[in-house]
């Protein structure tokens, strides 16, 4: 869309936020505040490009009379090319997903135990880094292991209101699915040997009810009964839910919930999620919208990064990202680590926006 259009949109939204019987609808209103917010940052962005640029003018007209306007100027036209980029990128094409909240799992991988304990240190990576975006979490879903990881969990990790665009939850966790390989001494290493492992994320945009249509037909149900560390049985009922969708072959299943019926609505939670993600790649994939990204065209079969605990070094693989602060990024340092891949992603869209 182009910038005159988003401005006269703008508008037009201030106007009927400000009509009282708009929000007589609160639907309506609702819907119609989140498209302002999304809106906000670009033509304020706008604006403040415009009146630097009625600056620049009035200071080179006054350098002719004064030379230290002209520094001035030069200062004033850093700030244009800092705006001018800013307003390009955020005139990009908004991914759909940018104002969903995100289900994100994590699995141990190979490596046994040490894996689960990985897990553990990813989980608590994210929650930590969330806490410090101010985000919600959920713990929907998990199984420990027996030394105290995870063998697998599953979280919800919510916006609190309507974020600016990239600053959501979704736009900052969407490159983190792959495998996540560590090189460490294990704690079950008696003789100091490095070992590698290796954990699994799947990133995932939750769906609400309207995103996807499930058939009742489509599934199969199954209830058993939940299981602890090392497989023993922690419930006396059938309250573990497994839920099959037939069409797509997707299997869920919940076990952290007292009840039976708790159990199938998380199931259902995760299951519209994945559905939700495929039924997208499948439409990027019609719509030839896959790009030749090394950010997005990365199988999650493949290892994404790196951690090497003895070299304190982390490195994804898909950017040549590296830094040697692997314990801050563990503690939830993430950003500098998440930036380089939304950079990477940013700069591809740009350079085919202008081809």
């Amino acid at each position: 869309m182009k910038l005159d259009d988003l401005l006269g949109e703008y508008y037009e939204l201030e106007q009927q936020l400000a009509d009282p019987a708009v929000h007589a609808d609160q639907g309506r209103a609702r819907s119609l505040g989140k498209r302002y917010s999304q809106l906000t940052p670009i033509i304020a962005t706008y604006r403040e490009l415009m009146a630097v640029e009625n600056d620049i003018e009035a200071a080179e007209e006054l350098a002719a009379e004064d030379s230290s306007f002209a520094e001035e100027a030069r200062r004033l036209t850093a700030d244009k090319e800092r705006l001018t980029e800013r307003l390009r990128q955020l005139l990009l094409p908004r991914d759909p997903a940018d104002d969903k909240n995100v289900i994100l799992e994590v699995k141990a991988g190979e490596g046994g135990e040490e894996s689960a304990l990985f897990a553990g240190d990813l989980v608590r990576m994210y929650l930590r880094y969330a806490e410090g975006q101010g985000w919600k979490t959920e713990v929907i879903d998990s199984t420990f292991s027996d030394l105290g990881g995870y063998k697998d969990i599953t979280i919800a990790f919510k916006n609190r209101g309507t974020p600016e665009p990239g600053q959501g939850v979704w736009p900052r966790l969407k490159f983190e699915g792959g495998v996540h390989r560590v090189q460490r001494v294990p704690v079950t290493e008696s003789q100091g040997r490095i070992h590698t492992s290796a954990a699994g994320v799947l990133v995932v945009p939750e769906a609400e009810d309207v995103d996807v249509e499930i058939n009742d037909n489509d599934l199969r149900i199954d209830v058993f009964r939940s299981s602890g560390p090392g497989g023993q049985s922690v419930n006396t009922t059938d309250s573990a839910v497994r839920i099959t969708h037939l069409p797509s072959g997707i299997v869920v299943s919940c076990q952290n919930e007292k009840s039976q019926l708790q159990n199938k609505e998380q199931a259902m939670r995760i299951l519209r999620a994945r559905l939700l993600a495929e039924a997208q790649a499948s439409a990027d994939a019609e719509a030839a919208a896959e790009r030749k990204s090394q950010v997005r065209t990365v199988d999650r079969s493949e290892r994404v990064r790196t951690y090497n605990f003895p070299e304190n070094r982390i490195s994804d693989h898909r950017v040549g990202y590296k830094a040697y602060n692997l314990d801050q990024v563990l503690d939830g340092d993430l950003d500098a680590v998440l930036q380089s891949l939304i950079d990477a992603d940013t700069k591809e869209r740009l350079e085919q926006a202008q081809s």
